[in-house]
């Protein structure tokens, strides 16, 4: 228990929503990222460290973990990452949950995922853009504030004056010379240290999240490719949160340096399972907010990267939807909630089930 109990620091929980961020945009799987942090994975083979916090709950606090699971068994359409969508009789598509990682464990379709992907006729991934690098640079050149501070602030210039010494030996310890990120939004810098050594290694030796996977897979098999948002979307939704937000989530990760692996690790184990209804309690338990002046930040968050986008989401698969034969793949965590996918499509008129039972 004494990894979870080091988690539990003040300022963790924004730490945790930025992660969770990270892994719902696609942006953080293109090559800008990977090229800023391939130093740091090349230096040896890394084999993944984190930890799975859900099993040292098991054994030092079971009563714990069964509030988390009871809390998490309250949670709206929180179990199952494959749903089927059917209306009035037309053919049925499937919804799927992914997770924006190259661990092995989440790039290998579950065998019922597997065979609706095969039978489907139009493929939908979050955003077709990054698929193509060209599209993406493009967006960096014409829209470089999304991700840059363009005027004289610098990131140091917006860390409190005390943490600015911690924060130059924290990069400088992940072989990121602080010169080299002066003028790059801090939601960046957070994703890319947050990310755990041996995923930044896969992502520099090529290796494909699973959404854009899917997306070449489909191409060359000359299906219909469809994109719910755009990357501009994803990038406005994320620089659209208080800067604030982001300055505090940096300072933190960096302060927990790698131990947010074991988050990672965690968010792994509860997707393998499908129990994407489990995400929010159990890190509320583990890693308390301290309270105090990040609640309009947490508030920003959740209206603007998962409600606000699964509104739009589901207004997009709509047409797609009506002509069936579809999977949709997009982040685990914008299908669970009142607010998320599979009960806005329930809100929208389709009967939407779960197809991974058995």
């Amino acid at each position: 228990m004494k990894r979870v109990i080091a988690l539990a620091d003040r300022g963790a929980l924004p730490l945790v929503k930025l992660l969770v961020a990270a892994n719902l945009l696609f942006f953080l799987s293109f090559a800008l990222m990977v090229a800023l942090a391939t130093e740091r994975a090349r230096a040896e083979e890394v084999t993944c460290s984190g930890k799975d916090m859900l099993a040292e709950l098991k054994t030092s606090d079971p009563a714990a973990l069964a509030r988390i699971e009871a809390e998490a068994g309250r949670t709206e359409n929180g179990e199952g990452l494959l749903w089927k969508i059917e209306k009035d009789g037309g053919p049925a598509s499937y919804l799927f949950g992914t997770m924006h990682v190259t661990d092995p464990r989440v790039t290998a379709l579950p065998p019922a995922a597997q065979t609706a992907y095969d039978a489907s006729g139009t493929v939908v991934i979050e955003t077709t853009d990054v698929l193509d690098q060209s599209k993406m640079a493009a967006i960096m050149v014409e829209r470089p504030e999304l991700m840059m501070f363009t005027d004289d602030t610098t990131l140091a210039s917006l860390i409190p004056p005390g943490e600015v010494d911690g924060v130059n030996k924290a990069l400088e310890a992940r072989g990121i010379p602080p010169y080299s990120v002066a003028k790059m939004k801090p939601w960046i810098i957070s994703a890319m240290i947050a990310l755990p050594a041996c995923e930044l290694q896969r992502k520099a030796g090529g290796a494909p999240v699973l959404d854009i996977k899917l997306g070449h897979e489909a191409a060359a098999a000359g299906k219909t490719l469809e994109g719910l948002e755009t990357a501009v979307d994803q990038l406005e939704a994320m620089a659209s949160l208080p800067m604030q937000f982001h300055i505090q989530g940096l300072v933190d990760t960096l302060k927990l340096g790698d131990r947010v692996d074991d988050v990672i690790e965690t968010m792994i184990v509860l997707y393998t399972r499908g129990d994407t209804g489990m995400f929010w309690p159990l890190f509320n338990a583990v890693l308390p907010d301290g309270g105090g002046g990040e609640a309009s930040g947490y508030a920003a968050f959740e209206e603007t990267m998962i409600t606000a986008r699964n509104r739009t989401m589901a207004e997009h698969a709509v047409p797609i939807l009506d002509a069936g034969n579809a999977f949709i793949a997009v982040g685990a965590l914008h299908l669970p909630g009142p607010e998320g996918l599979v009960a806005l499509l329930r809100k929208a008129g389709y009967t939407v089930s779960r197809a991974d039972r058995g």
